[in-house]
C-alpha cells in the first residue's frame, strides 16, 4: 500500500519523473532506511549519501558502516563524508544543529553536481512537518512558516511527507528492515526534540488526531499562501515603481489599501525592513515630508507624494581631487568628462557645464554637498544656499543626497547636473573654456 501512496504523492506534487536520478540522504535511521527500500523496489535510479558529523563517537562510526553495507546490499553507489561539525559550529558561531544542516546540504549538493544526479531526496515525513509548523508558529515566522517543510525546493525533494511515523514503522516491520538508533534523538537538548517529546504528546492527549489534522491543514495553508502571494504580486505591480536604483510608492494610493500593515511589511521586506520598521513606515504616511526610516541597506523617505526607497550610499565626506589635464572622474554610477577648449559655447543641457578656465585654481575638488554650502546661481549677483536652491528645484531627500558639487579654492563652481556659479560663467573676455559633462556610467 505504501508503494502506491508514494507513487501517488510523487505524481500529485509533481516531484520528479521516475527516470530521474536521485541522491538519497541516508542517516541509517528508520525513516531514511524505509525511503531507500521504497525507492529500490520502485525501480528508481538512486545513489546513497551519508554524513558522519563525528558528534557521537563510536556510534557515528557504526552508523556510517551500517549505511555503507545498506548501499552494498542494494548494489547502488555510496558516498560518505566526515565533518568536524563542532569546529565548524565554533568557527562560524553557530549551533550544532545549524552547522550540521549547513554542512549536510552543501556537501549533498556538491555530490549531486559532481556525480550527475538530478535531485537530492530526504526522508522527512508528516511528523517532521507538523513539528516544523509548530516551531515556526512559536518563533513567529508569519505566513511563510505555515507551509512547513515543502515537498520540493529547488533540487531537493521530500517524497515521504505524506506518511506518518506509524506508517513508516509499520512498513519497516512488515519488510523486516533493520536500522540504527541515534541516541541524541532521545534527549530534549535540541529544539525539535523538545517539540517531539514534550509538546506534541500533550496536544495528542487532547486531540489524538493532531498530527494527521495538522498535516491536512498544512496543505490548505500552502494553498492559502499561494493566494496570499498572488494578492501581494498585484499590490507590488500596483504600488511599487522602480526608477533606476530607487523605488517609489504613492502615499495616497498606499493609504487606501487594506490590510495596510501587512501590505506595507510585505512590500518592504525585500528592502530588509523588519516588522517594527514597517510600523514606523505606516506612521510616515501621515508625517511631514523629509522624515525617514532606515533599514540596514535602504532609507525609506517620506516625500511630498511618495515614499522613496533608496540604497544607502557613500556619505557626504566622499570627494575626488581633479588635477589639471585630468579627463575623467569615475563616480558611483556616473562619470565626469573634462576637456579644455577655446571654443566658447552655450548649452541648455544641465549635465553640461562650460566654465571660464582662467577663473579656476587647480586642483579642483568634487564632493557631496553639505549644509551651509552656498553659490551664486548663473545670472544672479546674490548668493543662495544650496538647501534653499534644492527646495526651489523640488528635490526629494534622496535626490539631494546624490548631488555633487565642483569647487575651486572652496568656491562652488558647479552644482553637477544642475547649475553653474555665476562667478565662473563664460564672458566676452574668456580665452579658455573647461567643458565638463556628467554622464551615466
Amino acid at each position: 500500500m505504501m508503494h502506491n501512496q508514494l507513487q501517488s504523492y510523487i505524481r500529485r506534487e509533481q516531484l520528479f519523473d521516475p527516470s530521474r536520478r536521485l541522491l538519497l540522504a541516508v542517516s541509517g535511521g528508520r525513516d531514511s532506511v524505509v525511503l531507500a527500500h521504497l525507492c529500490v523496489h520502485a525501480g528508481l535510479s538512486i545513489g546513497i549519501a551519508h554524513c558522519n558529523f563525528r558528534l557521537r563517537g563510536v556510534e557515528s562510526e557504526r552508523d556510517e558502516q551500517f549505511v555503507r553495507q545498506l548501499a552494498a546490499k542494494y548494489d547502488v553507489p555510496f558516498y560518505t563524508m566526515q565533518f568536524d561539525t563542532a569546529a565548524h559550529a565554533e568557527t562560524h558561531r553557530q549551533s550544532i544543529q545549524v552547522a550540521a544542516r549547513e554542512l549536510r546540504y552543501m556537501w549533498l549538493e556538491k555530490v549531486r553536481q559532481e556525480e550527475g544526479y538530478d535531485l537530492i531526496a530526504t526522508a522527512h515525513h508528516m511528523q517532521d512537518n507538523v513539528e516544523t509548523l509548530w516551531m515556526n508558529i512559536s518563533k513567529g515566522t508569519g505566513m511563510a512558516g505555515l507551509h512547513g517543510i515543502l515537498p520540493k525546493q529547488g533540487m531537493l525533494v521530500r517524497p515521504l511527507l505524506f506518511a506518518t511515523r506509524e506508517d513508516i514503522s509499520a512498513y519497516a516491520e512488515e519488510h523486516r528492515l533493520e536500522h540504527v538508533e541515534d541516541s541524541s534523538n532521545a534527549t530534549d537538548k535540541y529544539t525539535r526534540n523538545f517539540f517531539r517529546h514534550r509538546v506534541l504528546p500533550v496536544l495528542e492527549e487532547a486531540y489524538p488526531q493532531v498530527v494527521k489534522n495538522t498535516g491536512a491543514s498544512i496543505q490548505r495553508f500552502r494553498e492559502a499562501e499561494m493566494l496570499y502571494r498572488q494578492a501581494l504580486s498585484f499590490h507590488r505591480r500596483n504600488l511599487l515603481e522602480q526608477r533606476k536604483q530607487e523605488y517609489f510608492i504613492p502615499v495616497n494610493k498606499l493609504k487606501k489599501v487594506q490590510p495596510l500593515h501587512t501590505i506595507v511589511y510585505e512590500l518592504l521586506k525585500p528592502f530588509h525592513c523588519s516588522p517594527a520598521q514597517a510600523a514606523q513606515v505606516v506612521e510616515l504616511l501621515d508625517s511631514e515630508p523629509g522624515k525617514w526610516v532606515a533599514t540596514p541597506a535602504y532609507r525609506i523617505v517620506r516625500d511630498r507624494k511618495w515614499l522613496i526607497i533608496t540604497p544607502l550610499e557613500a556619505t557626504a565626506s566622499t570627494f575626488f581631487v581633479i588635477e589639471e589635464g585630468q579627463e575623467t572622474v569615475q563616480l558611483p554610477g556616473k562619470q565626469l568628462h573634462i576637456k579644455t577648449t577655446t571654443g566658447i559655447q552655450i548649452s541648455d543641457d544641465s549635465c553640461m557645464a562650460y566654465i571660464d578656465k582662467q577663473q579656476l585654481h587647480f586642483p579642483l575638488i568634487l564632493r557631496r554637498w553639505k549644509q551651509g554650502d552656498y553659490f551664486y546661481p548663473l545670472g544672479m549677483t546674490k548668493k543662495k544656499k544650496l538647501s534653499r536652491f534644492f527646495i526651489d528645484q523640488k528635490l526629494s531627500l534622496p535626490e539631494k543626497e546624490k548631488v555633487w558639487v565642483l569647487e575651486s579654492q572652496k568656491k562652488i563652481v558647479w552644482i553637477a547636473g544642475m547649475r553653474i556659479d555665476n562667478r565662473f560663467r563664460i564672458t566676452p573676455g574668456t580665452k579658455e573654456v573647461l567643458k565638463i559633462e556628467l554622464k551615466d556610467a
